[in-house]
């Protein structure tokens, strides 16, 4: 079940909200646990068992680990800490990259091996990280033990963020989980950006996604430049508008439950480095790396080539950590170089030229970046690459690469100015000031912006076949 569906949108929400807030306060996380077991199980049934078996056991390892810690035995408090870890990586990577390493095994030792070729469970790579963020929080002392098994399975089951983030640490939420306070304002504020999300994903991300789709569909060896160009720049768009869309419909609606989730994405398009650029994308993603990863393992403290190193084993981890193919690790690989090179050097450079130049460079890097991300079969990757560098065998421009400029013109103009905050600013400045008089006048825009938003969604879902999320895969 995806968020932009109709069976959502009409059935399980409506549903999901009602028996929330008609059963007393005590009752509501059993409510969201119940429901997100429900939401889960409406794609893959029979890996409920999976992500219950991964609440217990954080769950049990986390009181394990509070206990002790709480006796000064550090050393047991960090094998349950470890237990935790083993026993959640272990499950990520039977079910993730266990194919991933018998064809590797295949291709390096010319050996037939049958694959498994398991489904993966969807929200695997996000709910994983959670849980681990759960016990290590309370090894540190930066969380309490969570002692009611139903509160905790709500927070690792929360469906409005367990399959598409944003990763939401224990400790950022452990006082919300009991004490959170739901109300008009955070709710209508909740379904504002809710259909902020759904209008990103639906109506922008879908679009540009069909033109990616057709171009890919062309075959690398047929592309001119020009379409090249235009194919990787639809597929960099849909994947920030998907992406951050999911994540907007994900925080708007943990907001009409009374939760505060943390942002996810703030116009990473417009960053003037890619050191930035990663400051601003999968913000949740890049700060539990830095938390659980980069900083345990020495961070900046332990000398210039420790550094490097610790910068490339959590990139090495995060192109891992997006999917089970040699793109996604060359993909970390590359990004990992970049804020190296960034960081010793470039950074310097790039302060001192122009911010054009410099959104330039991280612009013309990205959309590089993505030309490694779009395709699993390193062959077609290369390909198209080659067709990006003038080196395509269909020349640089023909009649359809003008069809399709000419006729997605309007679409990427309204996409590339979405991908920055100018309509945020220019929303800002049109609408009254929130004062008792201009609180009125805001509202009133917003309830209209919400409803044409969404009744342009619906017409879209309804007409439209296509409807992708692109994040499922990881």
């Amino acid at each position: 079940m995806v968020f932009s569906s109709l069976l959502f949108l009409f059935r399980f929400l409506p549903l999901t909200l009602l028996a929330y807030y008609i059963v007393p306060g005590k009752l509501r996380n059993l409510v969201l646990f119940a429901a997100s077991l429900v939401f889960y199980a409406w794609g893959e049934p029979v890996y409920v068992v999976l992500i219950l078996f991964s609440t217990l056991v954080d769950y049990t390892t986390g009181r394990i680990a509070g206990f002790y810690r709480e006796q000064g035995q550090r050393k047991q408090a960090r094998l349950a800490v470890f237990a935790s870890a083993f026993t959640n990586l272990a499950l990520l990577a039977f079910f993730k990259y266990a194919d991933f390493f018998l064809r590797t095994v295949q291709s390096v030792c010319s050996v037939e091996m049958p694959v498994l070729d398991l489904a993966l469970p969807i929200g695997i790579s996000f709910y994983t990280f959670q849980t681990m963020s759960y016990t290590i929080d309370v090894y540190r002392g930066d969380a309490k033990v969570q002692k009611n098994l139903i509160d905790f399975g709500a927070y690792v089951a929360l469906f409005p963020q367990l399959i598409a983030g944003p990763i939401v640490r224990y400790k950022s939420v452990a006082s919300q989980l009991n004490e959170r306070k739901e109300s008009v304002e955070l709710f209508y504020n909740g379904i504002i950006r809710f259909a902020a999300g759904m209008g990103k994903k639906v109506l922008i991300a879908n679009q540009v996604g069909a033109v990616w789709k057709d171009i890919a569909a062309i075959g690398s060896g047929s592309l001119t430049t020009a379409t090249a160009w235009i194919g990787i720049a639809a597929f960099t768009l849909q994947i920030y508008f998907d992406f951050s869309g999911y994540s907007d419909m994900a925080i708007g609606l943990g907001a009409m439950f009374g939760f505060s989730f943390p942002e996810n994405f703030n116009y990473p398009y417009e960053a003037k480095t890619i050191t930035e650029f990663w400051r601003r994308w999968h913000i949740s993603l890049g700060v539990w790396f830095r938390e659980y990863v980069y900083i345990p393992l020495g961070g900046n403290q332990k000398g210039l080539c420790r550094q490097m190193l610790n910068i490339t084993v959590v990139w090495f981890l995060t192109g891992l950590w997006h999917g089970a193919y040699w793109n996604f690790v060359l993909w970390g690989i590359y990004y990992g170089i970049l804020l190296v090179l960034e960081k010793f050097f470039l950074l310097r450079f790039l302060q001192k030229i122009p911010s054009l130049c410099s959104r330039i460079y991280t612009l013309l890097c990205t959309l590089a970046g993505m030309s490694l991300f779009a395709y699993q079969d390193m062959q077609d990757g290369i390909a198209y690459m080659k067709a990006l560098c003038f080196q395509g065998a269909a020349g640089w421009l023909d009649q359809h690469t003008m069809y399709l400029a000419s006729s997605n013109a309007g679409l990427f103009l309204i996409a590339v100015i979405g991908a920055t905050s100018f309509a945020k600013r220019m929303a800002l400045r049109c609408l009254p000031a929130r004062t008792n008089r201009g609180a009125a006048g805001r509202d009133l825009a917003g309830i209209c912006y919400t409803a044409a938003v969404l009744a342009a969604c619906l017409a879209m879902l309804v007409n439209s076949s296509y409807n992708p999320f692109l994040y499922f895969r990881f």
